[in-house]
C-alpha cells in the first residue's frame, strides 16, 4: 500500500518529533518540510526544507496531507487555518508506541506522541497535541488547539479548553474544567475541590 505523502510544517524539536512518529507509524513519507529559520534547501532528519511558512500554497501538489507539528497553540492554530484555506488536508499522527483506545475519537491535525496514552471514549480536537507520556483518560476532552506538555495527565472525564497548555507534568484531578487559553505550569495539579476554573 502506498504511503501517504506528508508535509510537515515546523521543523524545530517537535516538527522533527512528529515526523520521526509519522514515519515510525508506516502510514506516511515524510516529503518535506516548512520553517521560517531555515533555508530551503537544508535537510533535516534527510528530508529537504522546502522553504518558509508563506510558501505552503506552492507546495499543494508535493503531499497528500500536511501536520503543523509547533508547540505554541496560537501559532499553530492560524497556520493550520491557512492550510485549509489553500487546499491541503490534515494529517493525524500517532507514535506506533501509542496506546490509543479504539472508541477515542482524534480529529484532523491532532498528534499523539511516543508513550502517551488516550482512553476509552476520550476526545482529541483540531489540532491539539498530547505528547510523551501524557494521558487522556476515558472520556477526557482535549478542546481544538489544546496541549498536554510530557507526562501531563487528565483523569477521567476532564476538559482541557480550546487552545489551552498544561506544561510538563501538570495534572487534572476528576471534575475538572479548564477555560480556553489558560496555561498551567510545570507540575501545577488542579483538583475537582480547589478548582479554580470551575466558576469563571
Amino acid at each position: 500500500m502506498a504511503k501517504t505523502r506528508l508535509l510537515v510544517v515546523g521543523a524545530g524539536g517537535h516538527g522533527r518529533s512528529v515526523a520521526e512518529a509519522a514515519e515510525l507509524s508506516g502510514q506516511f513519507e515524510v516529503v518535506g518540510f516548512l520553517d521560517d529559520a531555515l533555508p530551503a534547501g537544508n535537510s533535516v532528519l534527510n528530508v529537504a526544507v522546502l522553504g518558509p511558512m508563506v510558501s505552503m500554497g506552492h507546495h499543494r501538489a508535493a503531499a497528500d496531507q500536511t501536520i503543523v507539528a509547533i508547540g505554541n497553540n496560537a501559532i499553530r492554530e492560524k497556520l493550520i487555518q491557512q492550510l485549509a484555506a489553500t487546499g491541503f488536508a490534515l494529517a493525524t499522527v500517532v507514535h506506533p508506541r501509542a496506546i490509543v483506545s479504539s472508541s477515542a475519537v482524534l480529529s484532523e491535525g491532532s498528534a499523539v506522541m511516543a508513550g502517551a496514552i488516550v482512553g476509552t471514549e476520550a476526545r482529541l480536537g483540531m489540532g491539539s497535541i498530547v505528547n510523551c507520556g501524557a494521558v487522556v483518560d476515558h472520556h477526557a476532552i482535549v478542546e481544538d488547539f489544546a496541549h498536554l506538555g510530557v507526562n501531563a495527565s487528565m483523569a477521567g472525564g476532564t476538559v482541557l479548553g480550546r487552545g489551552a497548555w498544561m506544561q510538563a507534568g501538570a495534572a487534572l484531578g476528576y471534575g475538572v474544567t479548564v477555560p480556553a487559553g489558560v496555561t498551567l505550569a510545570p507540575g501545577e495539579a488542579v483538583d475537582s475541590k480547589t478548582n479554580k476554573y470551575q466558576n469563571d
